[in-house]
């Protein structure tokens, strides 16, 4: 059902409003007479009878205060924004890894990779206030200390969420690989930095194997819970990590010491390719053109990526190079993934497109050399060159070794037996090891806070015709933004970087975006580099602020016409670390300045204009915003900020026209439908959107 804030009877006189008054003009003084003119002629009851609680501000997000207690200061968090159970999902008919007709279900969501920071505690603690979408009730804390990893989802109640680490099960279980490594393996070997392989295999009738590389040896280890097409192992704490074949799709972990099976949840889809990455301590799946990242503590998926260019979305493996290259075989071939600017894998096709072997599974073993299998009764394994797509059979039916192995390989992995451990260096001497540091060859800087997320985008939409009402499409400007805010190794801010482009130009105005940080002094400012300004009324100091202000603010841009569609970065330098707490909340004092005119500001709701701004209460005609908190007296926005991607309304659609739960949204104070904006089945009018 579609929903709209109009009335029935006052429809059609609303609709030719919106035709004679919107605000796409050559000038803004013209705008405004035309509205004046026409303004006495049409009834407004329409817009003015949506009954909006008071106090409600049109806010998508709510500021959670996330509060971590850990004395170890080597321990690292990551943390989500986190959500139960995926938004939908969706069976899809695929070709298995064995060649038969089957089917998949994946995750089809339009969120990704919810990362807020990454951090460590400063004398014991770790805080941080962030913004997140007002639906979600929980994160998802990560702690890695050395090479061990733990997770758990933490309610948010009250506008915060608290974590206090007590888990000793991480140092019990190091203590247990230590004994097996020097009881089982290490004596054994004469000499130093010698690595031994061993390939591991599975497959969908449940058989756990090993094979030796160097001979072609073949031992059978503890049969499986469930058959499956995937493998990957976690050096570190000697697991071995797959997926069930069948609902409802079990991460079974086998622990090597033990030689035993274990359920530690659900992942809910199935598919054919995993690898574990020791870096971040996470599964990587993907199956047909989807990569998702799984927690192994406990199956849940964290993120999501989409993969473009696979030629053959079916079958295949996953594995990371010794440099962290992502590789991704499907029946297809071999890939390389590259992550592109816009948070998707873009493949690569590396080998021929007629292969005579289907590869189900792939591994590097420690020299770096890629091994494939290929899916029938009988698999060969073959090794294949990353870089020509050259290959070979090494064992199996069609190779010359005269080795077969009589069963079907459907996933493959490494594991490696060493006797002495790379030490993880602190380049930069900032405290914060090279793996766990996001610079580092940097001393300033170590980890970074994400808003609204590491691959998410906000936006911040304007109607430009303040203080009269405008066509309320929200098209007029719109930007789309990401703050990271880089902290150095005390958990204190050294420089911003605020990523923004122009989706959305329908005003015909020359509008200029600004930012305003309300706590922040100018002369706390070392530099500003990267804004656009072109049209000569923005006066600017040495620091790259706006000159006059008495807070820090930014001009990003003073044109907008120019700027649609181009990606760009501003990046603001701190003379001194500041507090989290003193940067403040992004996306701070977002604000609009209109057709040149430097006074005329618009904001967020309730929120202070800067020194430079003035108040139109002498304009003439029907000024709906006589007190100057950006709101009308039945309480509607000239602006609003989305903590997702927005899809602006097309010229002279109302917002509730394109988005059909803005309606009960806004009445309901933001409790109902409180996720009106995203790409919910049911949600957008995609013909009413740009």
């Amino acid at each position: 059902m579609k929903y709209s804030i109009f009335t029935a009877k006052s429809f059609v006189v609303l609709s030719l409003l919106l035709v004679l008054s919107s605000c796409v003009k050559d000038n803004l003084d013209d705008t405004i007479n035309e509205e004046m003119q026409q303004e006495e002629e049409f009834d407004e009851s329409s817009i003015v009878d949506l009954v909006i609680p008071e106090e409600f501000e049109f806010k998508t997000s709510e500021t959670v205060s996330i509060n971590i207690n850990d004395v170890s200061p080597n321990a690292i968090y990551t943390i989500y924004a986190y959500n139960d159970a995926p938004l939908s999902i969706e069976e899809n008919d695929v070709i298995n890894d064995e060649g038969q007709a089957d089917s998949v279900t994946t995750f089809e969501s339009d969120e990704f990779n919810q990362i807020l920071f990454t951090g460590r505690s400063v004398n014991g603690t770790l805080q941080h206030t962030v913004s997140i979408p007002s639906y979600y009730s929980k994160i998802y804390v990560r702690r890695k200390e050395g090479s061990a990893f733990s997770s758990q989802v933490v309610d948010i109640a009250n506008g915060s969420a608290n974590y206090t680490h007590t888990d000793m099960s991480a140092k019990t279980r190091k203590a247990e690989v230590a004994r097996f490594n020097s009881k089982t393996h290490y004596n054994s070997f004469a000499g130093k930095g010698i690595e031994i392989d061993s390939l591991y295999c599975v497959n969908g009738s449940g058989q756990l194997f090993t094979v030796n590389p160097l001979n072609g040896n073949l031992t059978n280890l503890a049969a499986m819970p469930q058959g499956s097409w995937t493998a990957a192992i976690d050096h570190a704490n000697q697991y071995l990590y797959s997926i069930g074949k069948s609902r409802p799709y079990p991460l079974m972990r086998y622990d090597m010491i033990n030689d035993n099976w274990t359920t530690v949840g659900n992942v809910g889809m199935g598919g054919p390719r995993l690898d574990y990455r020791e870096e971040d301590g996470l599964l990587y799946f993907s199956t047909r053109a989807k990569m998702y990242t799984i927690d192994p503590a406990n199956g849940n998926v964290l993120s999501t990526w989409n993969i473009n260019n696979l030629d053959v979305t079916n079958g295949g493996d996953l594995a990371f190079a010794e440099d962290g290259t992502l590789f991704l075989s499907s029946f297809g071939g071999l890939y390389r993934l590259d992550l592109d600017n816009n948070n998707v894998y873009q493949a690569t096709r590396i080998s021929a497109e007629n292969l005579p072997f289907n590869p189900t599974s792939m591994t590097f073993d420690s020299n770096n050399e890629l091994w494939l299998a290929s899916n029938g009764s009988s698999s060969d394994l073959i090794i294949m060159d990353t870089v020509t797509g050259g290959w070979e059979y090494i064992y199996g039916p069609n190779s010359t070794s005269g080795i077969s192995f009589g069963r079907t390989i459907n996933d493959l992995t490494t594991f490696t037996i060493t006797d002495e451990e790379m030490e993880d260096p602190d380049t930069d001497g900032d405290g914060i090891t090279d793996s766990n540091d996001e610079y580092p060859d940097d001393a300033e800087k170590a980890f970074e806070q994400f808003t609204p997320s590491k691959y998410g985008w906000g936006t911040v939409a304007f109607e430009d015709l303040w203080p009269f009402m405008g066509d309320y499409d929200f098209n007029d400007t719109a930007v789309n933004y990401r703050f990271v805010a880089i902290i150095n190794a005390l958990n204190e801010v050294v420089e911003l970087e605020i990523n923004y482009e122009v989706t959305s130009d329908g005003a015909g105005l020359i509008n200029a975006f600004g930012i305003e940080f309300e706590s922040i002094a100018p002369n706390q400012v070392e530099s500003v580099i990267g804004t656009t300004l072109t049209e000569g009324y923005i006066n600017v100091a040495a620091n790259g602020l706006e000159e006059g202000q008495d807070r820090a603010v930014v001009i990003l841009f003073d044109n907008n016409e120019t700027m649609v569609n181009v990606p760009s970065q501003v990046k603001v330098r701190f003379t001194t670390p500041l507090s989290l707490a003193q940067l403040g909340i992004a996306p701070f004092n977002p604000f609009l300045i209109v057709n040149k005119d430097r006074g005329r500001e618009i904001h967020l709701p309730n929120r202070l204009r800067t020194s430079l701004g003035v108040n139109s209460t002498n304009s003439e005609g029907v000024n709906q915003d006589v007190d100057g908190n950006y709101q009308t007296d039945s309480r509607l926005p000239w602006a609003i900020n989305i903590i997702h991607e927005f899809k602006v309304p097309k010229e002279r659609v109302p917002i509730n026209q394109a988005y059909n739960f803005f309606n009960q949204w806004a009445t309901s104070g933001g409790t109902s439908y409180n996720d009106w904006y995203k790409d919910n089945i049911g949600y957008r009018n995609i013909l009413q959107l740009k």
